[in-house]
């Protein structure tokens, strides 16, 4: 069975991205791996916080993307699509092409947020690193433009 990776950050994007990936899953009689990574906290005081605040912080946006990602899979599986999760901790990049590599995957379907080269360039890119080292094909969704109406 084709696996089909899909990273999702619960951006506005994670949406097309999920349908992507559940369309493509569907055409290829695959299933769907949804992939959530909870970044580090990031710490912007001099003073920084107190370890047990960083532990806390961490706890709770696991617990609220767990939430998330279950709702997400609750909403996408159906009796003949199957959708799993997987939840991490860290730096995205790294476990993507971790997961891609380890689940085999035959696609990764992956959002961008549309920023610009110059942003990109300050901040990097995660569409951009997992586009350049990806075991697999990359499908990327980009979140800034408009979905066009459908025609009823």
């Amino acid at each position: 069975m084709k696996t089909i990776l899909a990273p999702v950050d619960f951006s506005p994007v994670t949406a097309h991205v999920a349908d992507t990936a559940v369309a493509l899953a569907a055409a290829l009689r695959g299933r769907v791996v949804l992939l959530h990574i909870v970044p580090p906290p990031v710490i912007t005081s001099e003073y920084g916080v107190m370890l047990e605040d960083i532990g806390a912080l961490t706890k709770a946006a696991e617990t609220a993307a767990a939430r998330q990602l279950a709702r997400l899979r609750k909403k996408l599986a159906a009796p003949d699509q199957p959708v799993e999760t997987v939840q991490l901790s860290g730096v995205p990049v790294p476990h993507i092409l971790d997961q891609a590599a380890k689940l085999k995957a035959a696609y990764v379907v992956i959002g961008s947020h549309g920023h610009n080269a110059f942003y990109d360039l300050l901040v990097g890119s995660t569409t951009h690193s997992v586009l350049l080292k990806a075991p697999c094909p990359v499908v990327v969704i980009h979140g800034a433009r408009k979905r066009p109406a459908r025609k009823r």
